[in-house]
């Protein structure tokens, strides 16, 4: 049973920065970061191909994010800059063995989240 376990959320002022974890990623997937807020869709963060090559973000987060992975640590990390009170979510990290990083059901496991909390 593949378990994914994020790290690293918290309560940060607007502008902060905030770096998240998943460990016991796989080294052999695509893995991604998505966040929910409640009475929200989940919304795709940022995808990363199984070697690191290949990167994809959401618009939204794009020039603030940044998403990178050590496959000898079997972790995934996201760092997040400039927070806005906008990014407000939990904070979810998936492994795909698809090809359409940016769908949620192309992910095969899930992690249960890390809650990230911007203030204004």
């Amino acid at each position: 049973q593949v378990q994914l376990v994020e790290s690293g959320g918290g309560l940060v002022q607007a502008g902060g920065s905030l770096r998240l974890s998943c460990a016991r990623s796989l080294s052999t997937y695509a893995m991604g970061w998505f966040r929910q807020t409640p009475g929200k869709e989940r919304e795709f963060v940022a995808a990363i191909s199984y070697d690191g090559s290949s990167t994809s973000y959401a618009d939204s987060v794009k020039d603030r994010f940044t998403i990178s992975r050590d496959n000898a640590k079997n972790t995934l990390y996201l760092q997040m800059n400039s927070l806005k009170p906008e990014d407000t979510a939990v904070y979810l990290c998936a492994a795909s063995g698809g090809l359409n990083w940016r769908y949620g059901e192309e992910y095969d496991y899930w992690g249960r989240g890390t809650q990230v909390t911007v203030s204004s």
